[in-house]
């Protein structure tokens, strides 16, 4: 039940006796304002019941026309006398004015605490709040058993949940269902939006006027792929409970369009894609001639991401979803802007190459996409990193190791200086002299750092192998 002039008057603990506006009674009561200044508006936003005694009128009668004026221009939902406070009745040029203006006037028994009006409100309010999530997530539930159905069931069940008028449109703007069916007119005005909300984001929705009618357009996506729009059209601004619903439904069909938009033909064509370049298919076979033609010509390169962001990748390119990553395959010359837009997330991407060396390709493009990931994201391109089996071990990971094997030393006081020492060591093959020349110290300076060195490392300086370790993790921790 919503907060009504009415419901409250129906309220026999509060003792309320109408004296003008009995045409008014659905007014919606906002809230309740006790007040006795004599022009309470600034402190009013509309929409409340204003509750006074008459305080301030003991001594002098106030122009009580201009005071409901007020009251009358600022949207009040009613006003409320408390007599046999200050006053035994409620004055006659008060109820005059109420009846002039149209400003409904009740009389607040003695008896009636001016808080039981607002505690009374307060809870009709709660209630009325109650029962509207109760709606809500009862449509909701709907919603979700349309789902069942199909996507042309959500947007019908909408339609009548909010008794508007629901659109379902492609990406490319093309009618795909409408409630009603007469409801496609309106998809002309659509249309001419969606070029500002494709560049707005998927995020971004747009509002616009068509036939004297507010509509709503959101888009249907999943990451950055927009797969379709939503528009709803209402008389007027859909209120909490409806907007709730709506964003139900936005998610509901979101799924539904990421489900149904890989029809057989898009699997189909990713899991080419997905075979090449996990070397599940020979593109070099004598029998895959045709597919050579439809693929881009060599050299062409490789991108791993997290997901694929666009709903048509540009002419040449090809995308596939699999094991959990986004894979690309795409001409050399490739604008890193439309890796960009296809894929979302740390990107990795390969060295131009041949068909024959996919697999290379892509576990360059894994490698740098790993770079990418520890790093600021955007593309990486294998070409940018670092070659040889140097070039491995400077990755993100490779740092981390190398901090570890060489933590022994750099945690000392003396750090910078034992891993000098022992970098001028090795570089100069165990050899003292050229060592100590190098750094600029006695030799037998070096001795007795060498001699730290053995003593804090947990390994055998004299092991070929762990020499070779120390030694990459040198030059990854960028010791000079």
């Amino acid at each position: 039940m919503p907060p009504t002039l009415g419901a409250l008057l129906r309220t026999p603990r509060l003792r309320l006796r109408l004296l003008t506006g009995e045409d008014r009674l659905d007014r919606r009561v906002d809230w309740v304002a006790v007040s006795e200044l004599t022009d309470p508006t600034p402190y009013l936003a509309g929409g409340e019941l204003v509750l006074t005694t008459g305080v301030r009128w003991a001594d002098s009668a106030p122009d009580h026309r201009d005071y409901v004026r007020r009251l009358a221009e600022r949207r009040v939902a009613g006003l409320g006398f408390g007599v046999g406070v200050v006053l035994d009745q409620t004055p006659p040029p008060l109820c005059e004015a109420a009846a002039e203006f149209g400003v409904p006037l009740v009389e607040v028994a003695r008896e009636t605490p001016f808080i039981a009006v607002g505690k009374e409100v307060s809870r009709l309010l709660a209630k009325e709040e109650y029962e509207g999530l109760t709606r809500a997530f009862a449509a909701q539930r709907e919603l979700t058993r349309a789902a069942l159905v199909g996507a042309p069931e959500i947007i019908d069940r909408l339609a009548r949940d909010l008794d508007a008028w629901v659109l379902l449109l492609g990406d490319d703007g093309a009618v795909t269902h409408a409630a009603p069916a007469a409801a496609g007119r309106h998809a002309t005005v659509i249309a001419a939006e969606l070029p500002r909300l494709r560049a707005a984001g998927v995020r971004a929705s747009a509002s616009v006027e068509t036939g004297g009618e507010r509509v709503s357009v959101q888009p249907l996506a999943t990451g950055r792929r927009v797969r379709g729009y939503l528009a709803v059209g209402t008389g007027g601004p859909l209120g909490s409970d409806e907007r709730t619903l709506v964003n139900a439904a936005v998610s509901l069909l979101s799924l539904e369009l990421e489900r149904t938009g890989r029809g057989p033909s898009v699997q189909a064509g990713e899991g080419v894609v997905a075979a090449l370049l996990t070397g599940a298919l020979d593109p070099l076979h004598e029998g895959a001639a045709l597919l050579r033609e439809m693929l881009p010509r060599e050299p062409v390169v490789v991108g791993v991401g997290d997901a694929v962001g666009a709903a048509h990748p540009p002419e040449g390119v090809f995308v596939a979803e699999h094991d959990g990553r986004a894979l690309l395959l795409a001409g050399a010359a490739t604008p890193g802007a439309v890796i960009r837009e296809v894929l979302d997330g740390p990107i990795g991407v390969s060295e131009p190459g041949g068909y024959a060396d996919l697999d290379t390709a892509l576990a360059e493009a894994e490698r740098a996409r790993a770079v990418a990931r520890e790093g600021e994201g955007g593309v990486v391109r294998v070409g940018d990193l670092p070659g040889g089996l140097l070039g491995l071990a400077q990755t993100p990971a490779g740092a981390r190791m190398a901090e570890d094997l060489l933590r022994p030393l750099s945690g000392q006081r003396t750090g910078a200086e034992l891993l000098a020492s022992l970098r001028a060591y090795l570089a100069s093959a165990g050899r003292w002299d050229a060592a100590a020349e190098a750094l600029g110290v006695h030799r037998h300076t070096l001795r007795y750092r060498m001699t730290r060195i053995r003593d804090l490392l947990p390994g055998d300086l004299d092991d070929p192998d762990y020499r070779a370790e120390l030694w990459i993790a040198l030059r990854v921790h960028g010791v000079d």
